[in-house]
């Protein structure tokens, strides 16, 4: 089974955890597109999505599901979306996409966050996948200091700018023992928007595709 296939198949498994007459949350990326592409089909049965980028505002239009602003949303019963790592402990990281602070937005304003993955995400350890961290561009050079000096190797993530007007710094060599706390010191750094770890509001519901179907943890 090749990952297209198991990200399909984890797509549509999220399905069942989406509540009728529902405002979905959607995320960012190729497992978020296969679930926007299985929500299109079950469309009727909701009343629209919020979506945490541009590129996912536009694939859900095109299938007719009504978008909706979060601040006129509220909270919301459900946000779907993928990851780039994930623990056992539904820690992850996310930002591949650059999508990170909407993402993170959405999240906690969701009463269920289910992330949706293959088995090539699971890690015993976040910190294989570069930290990407959402910068305001003033503070590009004075940010990369902080992150050196916190042991990471960050590097500017060319010809790329955020849907927020932003720029991404994504962090190699980062040894994530305490993914919280690590993410609240990151965040915390003046000109930082926010980074990539969803730790301190993580997955409420991992549901990761394998050979043998889809597990949950």
């Amino acid at each position: 089974m090749d990952q297209n296939e198991k990200k399909y198949r984890v797509a549509r498994a999220a399905l069942a955890f989406v509540p009728a007459n529902a405002i979905v949350g959607v995320g960012t990326g190729s497992t978020a597109n296969f679930f926007i592409d299985a929500l299109g089909e079950q469309r009727a049965s909701i009343r629209g999505a919020v979506a945490s980028s541009e590129a996912s505002a536009a694939r859900l239009r095109a299938l007719g599901i009504t978008l909706f602003d979060l601040n006129e949303a509220g909270e919301l019963p459900i946000y779907v979306d993928g990851a780039d790592e994930t623990t056992r402990e539904r820690c992850l990281i996310k930002g591949g996409g650059g999508a990170l602070t909407r993402e993170k937005i959405i999240a906690a304003a969701s009463r269920q966050f289910v992330c949706v993955v293959d088995d090539s995400k699971l890690v015993t350890q976040l910190g294989r996948f570069p930290l990407p961290v959402e910068v305001i561009p003033l503070a590009l050079a004075q940010v990369a200091r902080a992150l050196t000096q916190l042991g990471g190797r960050p590097v500017l993530r060319a010809g790329f700018v955020t849907d927020n007007g932003n720029q991404i710094l994504d962090v190699h060599d980062l040894i994530i023992s305490a993914p919280g706390a690590l993410e609240s010191q990151i965040n915390q750094l003046v000109g930082v928007v926010t980074n990539g770890l969803f730790a301190n509001r993580p997955a409420d519901i991992v549901l990761m595709s394998t050979p043998h179907g889809v597990e949950r943890f």
